[in-house]
């Protein structure tokens, strides 16, 4: 009975360890493939180049790191306050002004 009992044990280690190989290359298989891949402040989908929020708060991060910000692609989707001082600092220029409408002249970044 005890050989049974250490046969199980291993056979459910080396299961478990598939289990875990599989989930493994699962996830990374589908998060590669699930990437969203963004061109400045458009996504492509299908091959195509699509306006999307995800991208363009990444894009206006971007371009306030470039005027020293340190601000995460994160922090822009995530925090609408720390979006809205983003757009104040930095609103004025022309690659993202478009995109900070909502922010500027004591706007509450609501979209209308």
């Amino acid at each position: 009975m005890a050989m049974d009992h250490h046969r199980v044990r291993r056979a459910a280690r080396r299961m478990s360890g598939a289990v875990l190989l599989a989930a493994a290359a699962f996830v990374s298989t589908t998060g590669s493939a699930a990437a969203i891949d963004c061109r400045g402040e458009y996504q492509v989908v299908q091959g195509d180049l699509l306006a999307t929020p995800f991208c363009q708060d990444n894009y206006l991060a971007h371009i306030a790191r470039q005027y020293g910000s340190r601000v995460s692609n994160a922090e822009i989707r995530h925090n609408p306050n720390t979006k809205a001082d983003v757009c104040r600092f930095i609103g004025h220029d022309s690659r993202i002004s478009h995109l900070c409408l909502d922010y500027r002249n004591g706007q509450s970044g609501v979209a209308r």
